[in-house]
């Protein structure tokens, strides 16, 4: 399963809220319906197709003029090929033949100025898409009661609407009306399938298919006592995923976590290749599921990136993190402790490449940020002063490296109580350093 390319797909939305016609109530919620869905099918992140694939024919009067932009866009698909109408459905003629409402359909006589769903069907198959989905939120028999989206007619029948090798969705069975609720912003089958696309699925899969979304719009519009939607499909048109389940991350969310919490754990205990590769995995998945800019992400490619350093590759280690860096201060700011975190990590990949001199400018920058968001005896504070002091024994500075340990030792003393192992780990280290040309392991 998989969801659709973006740049070789099409989608076409068409919707008629006005008519001029009295016999053929206007339909206030159809122009929101229409403008919901192309704002969520085109979304940067989430949605099918890029604004420039998504073809809209909002209260579109001309036929003409609605049939070439259709074939227009129609031809111009490979993928997918979303076809999309809200507005009263009408049946007309001897053969009973559905008809779609434009802003200047007759009740009394469509077959003359409305679009005939036999001539849009034959318009999508004549398209190269892989796959094609028909999706009608009108009724095909009834007359209009209330705010209903039925005109007058005999029964339609659902047979005459399939499609080969697509998928046909509509809002009502053929017995029955499909309705705008007065107090609904949206058509009731179009709004819930917005509610459905904008929040989800809980429990459902990572992506959802048109025969996922049939599924929960029947079985939720059944419960409200709503029409129910009928569905016709052919090959494999229903498998296709037409949208991310934003509700998945609330449930993938706490496992990968765990996963990042575990390959992390891996690394502390000495296996950093090992726990560089489970946190690639992950932060794609993170990536995939969450967003690039979710903080779950962020922190992933912060444990990666250190990770990778741990493994023996700090240069690499150090070009991921200045980007990583780069997105946290725009994202989360400079005081945040993410950011922060990500600082020392990128100063202690630096110290590893041999860049010492800049990872101590690098530390002292930070230690004083460290101090003024902390406070100086903080332990993430601490940790920072025995960082600076390791690069500063290291590119020659020992006096000054002398005279930081003395401080954490002082410090983690009274903080922390001698027999403590970050006091131990300060006072070997001072020690060390004391020795001719000694100098201070790495805390990592």
């Amino acid at each position: 399963m998989r969801l659709p390319d973006r740049g070789r797909s099409r989608i076409v939305l068409i919707g008629a809220s006005r008519h001029s016609d009295p016999a053929l109530p206007d339909l206030p919620a159809v122009a929101r319906t229409v403008t919901d869905l192309r704002e969520l099918l085109t979304d940067p992140d989430r949605g099918l197709v890029p604004e420039s694939n998504c073809t809209v024919l909002l209260d579109e009067g001309d036929l003409r003029t609605v049939g070439d932009r259709l074939r227009s866009a129609v031809a111009g698909a490979e993928d997918l090929l979303l076809v999309f109408y809200a507005g009263h459905g009408l049946v007309g003629g001897r053969r009973h033949t559905l008809y779609l409402a434009l802003p200047d359909s007759r009740w009394a006589a469509p077959e003359f100025n409305s679009l005939e769903y036999d001539k849009l069907r034959d318009a999508v198959l004549d398209s190269p898409a892989a796959a094609k989905v028909v999706v009608l939120d009108c009724c095909f028999s009834g007359r209009a009661v209330g705010d209903s989206l039925a005109g007058s007619g005999e029964a339609g029948r659902i047979e005459g609407l399939e499609v080969a090798g697509t998928y046909v969705l509509t809002s009502a069975q053929r017995d029955q009306v499909a309705l705008a609720l007065p107090d609904e912003e949206h058509t009731a089958f179009s709004g819930r399938l917005i509610r459905l696309l904008r929040e989800g699925v809980p429990g459902g899969p990572e992506l959802l298919t048109v025969d996922d979304l049939y599924r929960r719009l029947r079985a939720v519009m059944s419960a409200e006592g709503l029409p129910t939607p009928l569905n016709r499909s052919a090959g494999t048109a229903h498998s296709l995923a037409l949208g991310v389940n934003r509700a998945f991350a609330a449930t993938a969310g706490p496992e990968l976590r765990g996963r990042h919490a575990r390959a992390v754990e891996r690394g502390k205990a000495g296996d950093w290749a090992g726990a560089a590769g489970q946190l690639r995995r992950t932060v794609e998945e993170q990536t995939r599921i969450l967003g690039a800019e979710h903080p779950d992400t962020l922190r992933g490619r912060q444990s990666h990136a250190h990770s990778l350093g741990g493994a023996g590759s700090p240069a690499q280690a150090a070009e991921l993190l200045r980007g990583l860096l780069t997105d946290q201060l725009r994202l989360l700011g400079p005081d945040h402790e993410d950011t922060l975190r990500t600082r020392q990590f990128l100063a202690v990949n630096l110290g590893e490449a041999g860049h010492r001199e800049e990872a101590a400018e690098l530390l002292r920058a930070l230690l004083a940020d460290r101090g003024r968001v902390l406070g100086p005896d903080h332990p993430h504070t601490l940790r920072t002063r025995h960082l600076l002091a390791r690069n500063l024994s290291m590119s020659g500075a020992r006096e000054e490296a002398r005279a930081l340990l003395r401080e954490v030792v002082s410090v983690r003393e009274r903080v922390l109580g001698s027999d403590h192992p970050h006091t131990r780990r300060a006072r070997t280290d001072l020690a060390e350093l004391a020795e001719v040309g000694g100098g201070v392991r790495e805390v990592r």
